[in-house]
């Protein structure tokens, strides 16, 4: 087996292959601990995966653990905690990408894949129009080889160039993410929430586009964001950099946020979301995580989609070694459909709908005021609502698309 990625989709499917007695080769184009763009947080859901894998504990030791969610706007401060569910615990974790990423491909070796660092995936190895592996350069001086495998994992990514060899492509008509992060040094770092901020403003007071983060890392910084949806009118010719410097600027003055402990420079990226990457799946290759646009419209988060999504291709991948029969793998979008086609039909439909800044404002406006609600709103965007709460989920949606009927487009 081939995966080609060691982030966390990849990571994740090497091991759960790799702890069912399979021979993996993970091939990741840097070497760890290598840096990416990124909240760096673990919803619940996300350390349901980490725990599954027998990883919490040392997530717990190198990282910082938060109980909810702090929600900001329109002067209104309301502390959300995480809410009790059947299945996932009532905490996460914020753990910078550089020690996290490391931590569980280091695992994925423990359970016996191999991890090919500094590594190149070129391009698929093709047998009588099969994909059949892959061609890896093991370092920029070495000469391409092929390394030759039954099935292959595509796990490069939101930019995806292996995948985009397959013919895998991003439907334009689904919501795409913007983000831009940077570090600050906060007499907060450990303070027990993370924070959103739902009513951006600039230093003038005029409303800005997006929501802004504020996450405490535990280790002297804060790490602190600002994400934007493709849905937001004229989105392509907005200056996330400018957004990034106009929200530290404005941040409450208790973080501590201002140019002199600023950490290093912001980077950013874009990230295809609700399952917008497709195909998933060939005869011999599944694509997971940021690859198969597996990202959360409602609030940006990746890292527990790619943790599923590389459990259910490992799921997958063991049934069809087993048995020797390759059609296992067509299963794999029915697995994806069943555990997140309604919820990413629910998320789009709302990405659609905050895109428009003063409906926006409209519905913070009006969802801050309650406690409850907002509580509420926590467990769909987070994607913790029991199962009993999915059917309410979708009218919620329906409700908040009659509303926007009636706002002017602005």
């Amino acid at each position: 087996m081939v995966v080609v990625g060691g982030g966390p989709a990849g990571a994740a499917a090497a091991y759960w292959l790799a702890d069912a007695g399979h021979d993996v080769v993970v091939v990741e184009r840097k070497t760890f601990p290598r840096d990416k763009t990124c909240g760096d947080g673990l919803t619940p859901r996300a350390v349901r995966q980490l725990s599954d894998m027998g990883l919490e504990g040392q997530v717990a030791a190198a990282s910082h653990r938060f109980d909810g969610l702090r929600a900001v706007a329109h002067g209104i401060t309301l502390e959300l905690p995480w809410p009790e569910h059947p299945h996932f615990p009532a905490h996460g974790y914020v753990v910078r990408r550089r020690h996290l990423d490391q931590l569980v491909a280091e695992h994925a070796v423990k359970a016996g894949a191999t991890l090919w660092q500094g590594s190149e995936a070129l391009g698929p190895v093709l047998d009588r129009g099969l994909v059949a592996g892959a061609v890896v350069r093991r370092g920029p001086d070495a000469e391409p080889v092929e390394v030759r495998a039954r099935y292959v994992v595509v796990a490069d990514g939101a930019n995806s160039r292996f995948g985009r060899t397959l013919g895998t492509s991003r439907n334009r008509s689904y919501p795409q993410g913007m983000a831009i992060r940077g570090y600050w040094r906060s007499p907060l770092h450990d303070d027990p929430w993370i924070e959103s901020v739902l009513d951006v403003r600039d230093r003038s007071g005029a409303s800005l586009p997006g929501y802004g983060w504020i996450f405490p890392v535990g280790d002297g910084t804060v790490n602190v964001g600002i994400g934007l949806l493709s849905t937001f009118r004229n989105w392509k010719q907005v200056n996330t950099s400018h957004l990034m410097a106009e929200f530290a600027a404005t941040a409450p003055a208790h973080w501590g946020i201002s140019p002199e402990t600023q950490v290093g420079q912001p980077t950013g990226g874009r990230l295809p979301m609700a399952g917008s990457v497709g195909p998933k799946v060939g005869p011999t290759w599944l694509a997971v995580g940021d690859a198969a646009g597996s990202v959360n419209p409602f609030n940006g988060e990746g890292i527990d989609y790619a943790y599923e999504t590389g459990r259910m291709a490992a799921s997958v991948l063991d049934e069809a070694l087993s048995t020797g029969d390759g059609l296992a793998l067509q299963g794999y979008p029915e697995l994806l459909q069943r555990e997140f086609g309604l919820y990413f039909k629910v998320a789009r439909g709302f990405a659609a709908l905050i895109g428009r800044p003063m409906l926006m404002r409209e519905l913070t406006r009006v969802g801050m005021q309650s406690q409850s609600l907002m509580e509420w709103v926590l467990r769909i965007m987070a994607n913790l609502l029991r199962p009993e709460e999915i059917g309410p989920a979708e009218a919620a949606y329906k409700a908040a698309a009659a509303l926007a009927r009636l706002v002017p487009e602005r």
